[in-house]
């Protein structure tokens, strides 16, 4: 069953931002950042980026015939998430980090 609706071209998506951003203070300050930005060397900056997987793969949501009772078996067990982190550079990945557990607090 295909409920997508065709595009419309005269519909554009909201972009909504702080309205504290609006302020005199506020713009000059976000101004003069992004003004320093230039200054920074690409090949210095490290970012930090996290990711996760999960042995979780049963779906929880399915559908089914009006009156009918969905039914799935699903394997029963302890679900184990894991999680890596690793710092992003220009031209290659460092500090890769592999947790077994989700990362939840300190």
């Amino acid at each position: 069953m295909d409920v997508s609706r065709p595009l419309r071209s005269d519909v554009q998506k909201k972009t909504a931002h702080a309205s504290e951003q609006d302020r005199p203070d506020v713009k000059a300050r976000r101004e003069a950042w992004f003004e320093s930005q230039l200054d920074l060397d690409p090949e210095r900056l490290v970012f930090i980026d996290e990711t996760w997987t999960t042995t979780n793969m049963a779906r929880k949501c399915g559908r089914e015939q009006k009156g009918e009772r969905l039914r799935a078996s699903v394997p029963h067990g302890h679900w184990k998430t894991t999680t890596f982190i690793g710092g992003l550079r220009c031209d290659r990945m460092t500090a890769p980090m592999v947790l077994d557990g989700p990362v939840n607090g300190q």
